[in-house]
């Protein structure tokens, strides 16, 4: 059987012109940066709207502050920086100034997980776990460029606090579809419809959606009837569709997000399947109670186990089936160019 490919069309910096052209007619938007503005593709964005652009400096307790104000005074500021410096460093400011008021403060959190070589300091693997525990807060989170440009709707209709789960750089365009809020996407279904049992259900979020995608169709080559749901919205976590799918599972369930295994996607998916009484297993791929280390992010997601080999791995452990499936036959890894002009820095 020969390898697959998903052969997405890549987005440059999807998010740089949408942003601009989706403020043009919204002067309430404003941007606020703490010291990245080109890192987090807000460059443009200021030379457009230089007098709604605000540059904060290395003070993320302060910009937070600042934004709290701003959202009182009726503007909806756009926070952008690294995942990491929007809940380790102003968690006190972001939990009593924009949270508990119920602001409309829009926090864009760029390099999620592991995905920045960065290592430690910029890796923000326990983000959904603490966003999701704050009160009035709603968190996002995108896994192609189609939900990279229609987030931004979602995010500006809701009423209190947004967390964003951003991508930038080179970005894949999977699906066609706008992102809709607390509505998950069915990728594969085990039959026409969703409340058709399935042997596995598994359910992805952000990058990890991607391998996923790599890994179902030879799953289901095998003979496993699959369903496969992506999540974009981890709070709240009451999506209809996503109770009937797990419900459907007869073998059991997998999780696969690029965090940790203890509070996020598949700690929230446990909730619901211990709150309906749903008697499988559910089987959590993440990061296992560890920091990663900087590498690039195939590798990474290899190392850590994210990746689609890990999926088919736990499908066979979990259905005590051997799918035996080589490398071959999973869609071939997609991997940006060394030296690419839209390869954003590191760090």
């Amino acid at each position: 059987m020969s390898a697959r490919s998903l052969s997405p069309e890549i987005v440059i910096r999807p998010h740089v012109e949408n942003f601009i052209n989706w403020s043009a007619d919204k002067p309430e938007v404003l941007v606020l940066t703490a010291d990245l503005t080109n890192s987090c593709e807000v460059g443009k964005w200021r030379e457009t709207y230089p007098d709604r652009y605000f540059s904060m400096g290395m003070a993320e307790q302060n910009m937070m502050g600042f934004a709290a104000g701003l959202a009182r005074e009726g503007f909806e500021p756009w926070l952008h920086t690294f995942s990491v410096f929007l809940y380790r460093r102003p968690l006190d400011q972001l939990q009593m100034s924009v949270a508990y008021p119920n602001l409309k403060v829009r926090l864009v959190g760029f390099l999620p997980g592991i995905a920045t070589p960065g290592g430690v300091t910029h890796q923000s693997i326990d983000d959904i776990a603490i966003m999701r525990v704050i009160p009035n807060m709603t968190v996002l989170e995108v896994g192609d460029a189609t939900e990279v440009e229609s987030i931004l709707d979602v995010a500006h209709a809701i009423d209190g606090p947004v967390y964003l789960r951003m991508l930038r750089g080179e970005v894949p365009r999977l699906f066609d579809t706008p992102m809709e809020f607390n509505k998950a996407r069915v990728l594969t279904c085990a039959g026409e419809d969703i409340n058709e049992p399935a042997d596995i259900v598994i359910v992805t979020s952000g990058i990890c959606t991607e391998e996923a995608m790599r890994a179902v169709p030879a799953i289901v080559d095998r003979g496993l009837k699959v369903t496969h749901l992506h999540v974009s919205t981890l709070k709240p976590f009451s999506d209809p569709t996503v109770t009937a799918a797990l419900a459907s599972a007869r073998k059991g369930v997998i999780t696969m997000e690029n965090h940790l295994v203890t509070g996020g996607l598949g700690s929230a998916v446990a909730e619901v399947m211990a709150e309906n009484a749903m008697a499988v297993p559910l089987s959590r791929i993440g990061l296992n109670d560890t920091y990663a280390h900087g590498a690039s992010l195939p590798y990474l997601l290899k190392e850590y186990q994210l990746d689609a080999r890990a999926l088919v791995d736990r499908a066979e452990t979990l259905t005590g089936s051997s799918l035996s499936i080589p490398d071959s036959d999973l869609a071939q890894i997609r991997v940006a160019a060394l030296h690419s002009e839209a390869k954003a820095e590191a760090l």
